[in-house]
């Protein structure tokens, strides 16, 4: 719970345990009560007993958190765990674009959620705590988007308030004076195959294009040289729905030590990329790790890049691999039209030598969700194989 809970200030806490310390308190009389300390104790035992879930469900029941803090939509589904504030789906797709050095999302519904990180949710204080304070000097001329805004409305704001700071009180630039900007360039992936991996010069060539590609996720701290590096494109899109990704395992990879790797995962999806945790010394490395992206309106495959973890040069290139997404898309959408409600095959994606899949792509109905399982064959390298995991969840649902 939040340090302000152990203070000896006698006011009880605020935020999302009050609620609930209110209710614990109105069953006793005033001299059966607790004192501070004890009631702290007390509550935080009682608050964590009910479960991570349940708890982050009665957090969603408080006034300020019924709708999302950036635009008004009610109900919202996500959660910007760096941040602390409850967001709608399409204003989700913004805060993802922004990194995760900024805005964490996270799914209130898909997500595996832990006590400790709904402790640190709750000591953010929720959103009326988050917008008092990054919303502190907003222009009265300044109106928020609302529920039925555009994409460039929502990205405009979202990154005025949480990447450049401009309404925290003190800021030095005034909102009034600033002019959204609307870049007419994109980053892209300047990764080429490279069917040579012992040719000097073509692994040179990998080398800089890695480490523009790189560029794409790794952040600096400074808000401005970020607003140059990061694509605000993607934050312009407007999105059909998300892909969760299981990254499961990497078969008999290459070799890039010296008799072994340290391999990692980045996933790209139009503008968007994410990468998994770095596994030492481990040539069949198992991440079993959960990442999610938002799916663009025009649908964009899915790119797979393998990296070996380096710390005093560039990462040496494992393999890449590209996978379409769009019959699990079709299949996602189909389903939603459909009164099926029992677990099938909906369709497959044929492993041939084109597609690089090791068997057959099978995208199936198991317990309301569509998933489809890939396993693949790496490209661009002399070894190695991919085990990923599918789901579709639809912008509508």
């Amino acid at each position: 719970m939040s340090t302000q809970y152990e203070t000896s200030d006698p006011k009880p806490p605020s935020g999302s345990g009050s609620c609930l310390y209110d209710l614990l308190c109105s069953d006793t009389t005033p001299w059966e009560r607790p004192s501070d300390a004890e009631s702290t104790w007390f509550l935080r035992k009682e608050w964590r007993s009910f479960g991570a879930r349940a708890r982050l469900e009665r957090m969603l029941e408080e006034s300020g958190n019924r709708v999302c803090a950036d635009c008004g939509s009610p109900d919202p589904k996500w959660v910007s765990l760096s941040l602390g504030v409850f967001i709608c789906i399409k204003c989700s797709g913004v805060h993802r674009s922004l990194g995760s050095h900024i805005s964490k999302v996270y799914s209130v519904k898909l997500d595996e959620w832990t006590d400790d990180q709904v402790d640190s949710l709750v000591n953010l204080g929720g959103n009326n705590v988050v917008n008092n304070k990054y919303e502190a000097a907003l222009p009265d001329n300044l109106k928020k988007p609302g529920p039925d805004s555009s994409i460039e409305e929502r990205s405009d704001f979202i990154r005025r308030k949480y990447q450049m700071l401009q309404f925290l009180e003190g800021h030095e630039e005034t909102a009034c004076c600033h002019q959204p900007q609307h870049p007419t360039s994109s980053l892209t992936l300047h990764i080429t195959p490279n069917h040579h991996c012992s040719d000097k010069k073509v692994s040179e060539k990998h080398g800089k294009h890695r480490h523009k590609f790189r560029n794409s996720w790794v952040r600096n701290s400074d808000p401005q040289k970020m607003t140059k590096k990061i694509n605000s494109l993607a934050g312009m899109v407007e999105f059909v729905g998300l892909i969760k990704v299981n990254v499961v395992k990497g078969t008999n990879l290459a070799v890039r030590d010296m008799v072994s790797s340290d391999p990692y995962v980045i996933l790209a999806l139009g503008q968007q990329s994410v990468k998994t945790r770095v596994i030492k010394n481990n040539l069949n490395p198992v991440w079993n790790e959960s990442l999610m992206l938002s799916i663009p309106e025009n649908v964009p495959p899915l790119k797979v890049f393998v990296y070996d973890k380096d710390t005093f040069k560039n990462d040496d290139f494992m393999g890449d691999a590209e996978i379409d997404i769009q019959p699990l898309l079709a299949a996602a959408k189909a389903y939603e039209k459909s009164e099926i409600s029992e677990s099938m095959q909906l369709r497959k994606w044929v492993a041939d030598h084109d597609n690089h899949l090791i068997k057959d792509g099978v995208i199936t109905l198991t317990d309301g969700k569509v998933k489809q399982e890939i396993s693949c064959s790496l490209q661009h390298v002399e070894r190695g194989m991919l085990e990923i995991e599918l789901e579709c969840v639809l912008l509508t649902q």
